[in-house]
């Protein structure tokens, strides 16, 4: 087991109970792979697409295509899924802080940049209309901010619908506190408490027992090394 391993798990729990709506991993390769894996295992009414505009009948591996195709999804049917909430998706940030509210518009003042990124794309919507969750590989203050310098994504103190989890290379976190604010839910295996804490530039709630994020089922490490991502792409992508 490895601790990509454990987080492409913890990416699939994040879609537990989600039923029959389009699971969407944009934040890399370990979130489709927790898309992918949920809809294998615990929750196979997921649907799950080919990054581009085709429903997937089956679950191909990583740079496969498909070989049942469900149904077509073009642009503007994805937008209504995204509108009428009928889509979780699992995004990257650049920043986020303890209200959710994330940038991967800017780096620095939004009016003379130190670096642009991607600009804010459809993260107002995603976070406005249906659950988002987040994957961060790399858990670190530099991400973890007081401030983000330019809001993308909505917080739970700016109207987001849903933030469900945010998964990183140390731990599971999400905003159950009664502010809103995040809090620890899980560390991984091989990490402690204090190793998030200190990776997090603003204070986070830790609970008084927090407990080991979930190791994969032997199913779960078949359908992975096997079905799922036999090149290993996963773990090219986590910081450990």
């Amino acid at each position: 087991m490895s601790r990509a391993d454990v987080c492409v798990v913890a990416c699939a729990e994040a879609f537990r109970g989600d039923g029959e709506i389009l699971a969407a991993g944009i934040g890399g390769a370990v979130t489709v792979l927790g898309a992918r894996l949920a809809r294998l295992t615990f929750e196979p009414d997921l649907l799950t697409h080919d990054g581009v505009c085709l429903l997937t009948g089956d679950v191909p591996a990583l740079g496969e295509a498909p070989e049942v195709v469900e149904g077509w999804l073009p642009f503007r049917d994805h937008l209504w899924l995204v509108l009428n909430g009928r889509r979780h998706v699992m995004l990257g940030a650049s920043q986020i802080d303890r209200f959710g509210n994330t940038n991967i518009s800017c780096i620095g003042d939004w009016a003379r940049p130190k670096a642009q990124l991607l600009g804010v794309r459809g993260a107002p919507g995603n976070t406005r209309c249906g659950p988002t969750s987040y994957w961060i590989p790399r858990h670190s203050p530099r991400v973890f901010v007081p401030q983000v310098d330019m809001v993308s994504g909505l917080g739970t103190d700016r109207g987001a619908h849903e933030l469900r989890r945010v998964v990183t290379n140390l731990a599971v976190l999400d905003f159950g506190t009664p502010e809103g604010a995040m809090r620890l839910v899980s560390v991984h295996p091989g990490v402690d408490v204090a190793e998030v804490v200190a990776a997090t530039g603003f204070e986070l709630h830790v609970p008084d027992d927090v407990p080991e994020t979930r190791s994969p089922t032997d199913e779960e490490r078949r359908l992975l090394d096997e079905a799922l991502d036999p090149g290993g792409l996963r773990e090219r992508e986590v910081a450990a």
